[in-house]
């Protein structure tokens, strides 16, 4: 009797490991497709922002235009950890100058300067060129 209750509790054990191993063999996947897209709805919305504060710029409103740069301050910033705790360096280097073009685009409408579109401009193109980049990865 004792043999039959080692015996199935050994092919539990068994069949325990057996499926969580299973389990959690395929997660590292799928987290790094979720962090994958997560990183890249962040550019994506920080683009979006910044298109939003161009066509503000355009319209002679600085104040939302301001409000746009910053929004998409912070989801650069965000990039930003997460690309550099990838290890993708050469892109943490171009987002960091999408950081500072929409920084210099921030102070500029603050003086009401149209020239602040150009620079979010920049910005756009660098994040575009990210986006780009991650693709054929």
């Amino acid at each position: 009797m004792v043999k039959l209750i080692l015996g199935i509790t050994g092919g539990l054990a068994v069949a325990l490991l057996a499926g969580w191993l299973w389990g959690a063999s395929g997660q590292s996947g799928t987290r790094r497709a979720l962090e994958a897209a997560e990183l890249r709805s962040e550019l994506l919305g920080a683009r979006a922002a910044i298109l939003d504060a161009r066509v503000a710029i355009y319209s002679v409103n600085f104040g939302e235009a301001s409000a746009h740069l910053e929004n998409a301050q912070g989801l650069l910033q965000r990039a930003v950890v997460r690309l550099t705790s990838a290890g993708r360096d050469g892109d943490v280097t171009r987002v960091q100058a999408a950081v500072t073009s929409v920084e210099d685009a921030q102070r500029m409408t603050g003086k009401l300067d149209q020239s602040a579109n150009s620079r979010a401009g920049e910005a756009a193109k660098a994040i575009a060129d990210v986006l780009a980049g991650g693709a054929t990865r």
